[in-house]
């Protein structure tokens, strides 16, 4: 994927987005013409999933000069470790300065939707995950969201940016309300496998207006080879409760003649329900994940420089000089 295919906003560009003081801090040095050659490195507070280095690489070539940078840092997906330096910026202070706030938002809040997706894919153990928490967060922030997630595992996401992103194709189960609509999910189906691409998968969502497995068993009577898989929202915790719902499901499918129709779980699903259904061997051949992703907590990121003009020097606290760490590659 191309970095240029992040989008960086007008707003972010121009400073609107940054942290006042960063900008009125730049404009005093613009002002006064200090502009040294400064190191900044930008290091994690916690271990976790590095995400958000392609779009702030996007965001670095639209500011930094094309004479006079080095940009080093770990690639998305790569897991680090507390306090490891994910990214060094080294250019005159004043092309970059402005965008601290925007680098260590980027990564704080990419990087802990990726470490919650890397979460539920280890739970899930090979059965593949979906994201699904555009509902949970900003419009502004979805495709990001579900790139971030795909990075950490996800095989994909709902929304069409995040698929452009990320180079997959999103998940699109039609709406229960579509289905409450048109009269139940075989109605609704019928209609979606007459004006949908043949390519796109057909998965149906049940338990809209009867029980789970009658409408299943409806619709793969209608729609036959074409449907892929039938989806359970299943808002329970008890996970026993949902491995006894899946069992009986798949063994009445396979009993009507329908052992291809795969089944999906959906829901508020956790890595620790994942990974008892897991063990339990729950006939699921999807989770697709709606909260649990989205509404992760973001992973704190601190820049300091370590460098001014050549000499080691950084605030109290910190050490000065350029801190090793030989995972980083240059990337600009």
């Amino acid at each position: 994927m191309a970095e240029d295919e992040f989008s960086i906003r007008p707003s972010v560009l121009v400073g609107e987005t940054a942290d006042t003081g960063l900008y009125r801090g730049v404009t005093i040095l613009r002002n006064e013409r200090i502009n040294p050659v400064a190191v900044v490195e930008v290091s994690s507070s916690s271990e976790g999933v590095v995400c958000g280095i392609r779009e702030i690489k996007s965001l670095l070539l639209k500011i930094l000069p094309e004479a006079n940078r080095e940009v080093w840092a770990l690639d998305d997906g790569l897991q680090m470790s507390k306090d490891e330096v994910v990214l060094r910026i080294k250019a005159p202070y004043s092309s970059f300065g402005l965008y601290e706030t925007a680098i260590c938002g980027i990564l704080s809040q990419c990087s802990g939707w990726a470490t919650a997706s890397r979460k539920c894919v280890k739970a899930a153990d090979g059965t593949p995950v979906i994201s699904n928490n555009s509902n949970r967060v900003h419009p502004n922030v979805a495709g990001i969201m579900d790139y971030s997630a795909i990075i950490g595992g996800c095989v994909s996401g709902t929304t069409n940016l995040g698929a452009k992103l990320s180079g997959t194709n999103a998940v699109g189960i039609i709406s229960p309300n579509v289905s409450l609509i048109m009269g139940g999910p075989v109605n609704a189906m019928r209609s979606f496998d007459k004006h949908t691409p043949q390519d796109v998968s057909r998965i149906a969502p049940v338990n809209v207006i009867n029980d789970e497995t009658r409408e299943a068993l409806d619709l793969a009577s209608v729609l036959g080879q074409k449907l892929r898989a039938v989806e359970i929202n299943e808002c329970s915790d008890e996970w026993p409760v949902i491995l006894k719902l899946t069992r009986e499901l798949r063994s009445r499918l396979d009993l009507a003649g329908h052992s291809h129709v795969e089944i999906f779980l959906s829901g508020t699903l956790t890595p620790q329900i994942i990974d008892s259904l897991v063990r339990g061997k729950a006939p699921i051949n999807a989770f697709q994940v709606t909260g649990y992703i989205g509404e992760a907590s973001p992973i704190r990121f601190s820049a300091n420089i370590h460098e001014m003009d050549g000499v080691a020097n950084s605030r109290r606290g910190t050490i000065p000089g350029i801190t090793a760490n030989d995972r980083l590659v240059e990337i600009i």
